[in-house]
């Protein structure tokens, strides 16, 4: 089963997430806990923790169906000491607020070495990042981001995935979010069915499809190997709707959040119908009230 949604607004309290959700016939959803573009948040209520838990399920939202996603400016392979430490802090908390709203999967972007450090260097960064919030952390796995290479950004390869996973203690509590935008960007194709198994045979050989916990379904604006990440509509962009059509048939990616990032949120509901149609059906559930 295919558990659609999209990264939802929590303007008013993280606990307005599963009811934005709900309005669009989201069967999943992302979220931030906090505003993604400042270091610092006030804490979460007992009331918003409450409120939030009580929404979810309300609406039939399990915690392996939430995707959090955390702040833009945490770079977990920072080059420089202090940078580093402030935002080894900042994704502690991070990890923390999923603790109190009993979620258990942190999407985030594993940073850039800024051209200062080497690649290899700043992905152990990262991965001794991961294991310094895991130890101090319970029930929440960190899923790492595939990236689209744009700028000094780690993760445009699998290869990158694979070299912070082999460094990470627990590997029971890390995995991946493939996101369709960066990964076309990145140079893999997924445009027509061969280039698609084939992308997926090369990520499980190199990574592990056992790791992929999420993905996030975008159209792009720019073309394979373009390295710039700009989300488009489904099927407004250079990948088409055929990609999406695979990605709902393909039963490997049953049970785990598929999550829209694209930029009208207008168009949410209708690109959720749209996508369940490539399974033949509408999703039906308790989500849907």
């Amino acid at each position: 089963m295919k558990f659609v949604g999209a990264h939802v607004s929590t303007s008013g309290g993280v606990e307005n997430a599963p009811l934005n959700a709900h309005k669009i016939k989201a069967k999943a959803f992302g979220l931030f806990t906090k505003n993604q573009l400042q270091w610092e948040a006030p804490p979460l209520t007992d009331q918003n923790i409450k409120a939030f838990k009580e929404n979810c399920a309300r609406f039939g939202y399990k915690p392996e169906h939430i995707l959090v996603h955390d702040s833009y400016l945490i770079n977990p392979g920072h080059p420089e000491k202090e940078a580093l430490a402030k935002s080894r802090r900042a994704f502690l908390e991070e990890f923390q607020r999923c603790e109190q709203l009993g979620l258990k999967y942190i999407n985030f972007h594993p940073g850039s070495h800024l051209g200062r450090i080497s690649e290899t260097e700043s992905l152990g960064r990262v991965a001794r990042s991961i294991n310094k919030v895991l130890e101090q952390t319970h029930g929440v796995t960190a899923v790492i981001e595939n990236t689209s290479g744009q700028g000094t950004n780690l993760g445009y390869r699998f290869e990158h995935l694979a070299q912070i996973i082999d460094q990470v203690k627990d590997r029971s509590r890390v995995g991946i979010c493939l996101d369709t935008c960066h990964m076309f960007a990145a140079g893999y194709n997924i445009k027509d069915a061969d280039a698609y198994d084939a992308t997926l045979a090369e990520f499980d050989r190199i990574v592990g499809l056992e790791y992929l916990k999420a993905m996030h379904l975008n159209d792009s604006k720019k073309p394979l190997g373009s390295r710039v990440d700009r989300h488009e509509s489904i099927g407004k962009g250079e990948l088409g709707k055929a990609p999406f059509g695979f990605i709902m048939r393909d039963p490997r990616l049953d049970g785990i959040p598929l999550i829209l990032e694209t930029p009208d949120d207008a168009l949410w509901a209708q690109e959720i119908k749209w996508l369940y149609t490539m399974v033949g059906r509408l999703g039906k559930g308790k989500v849907h009230g």
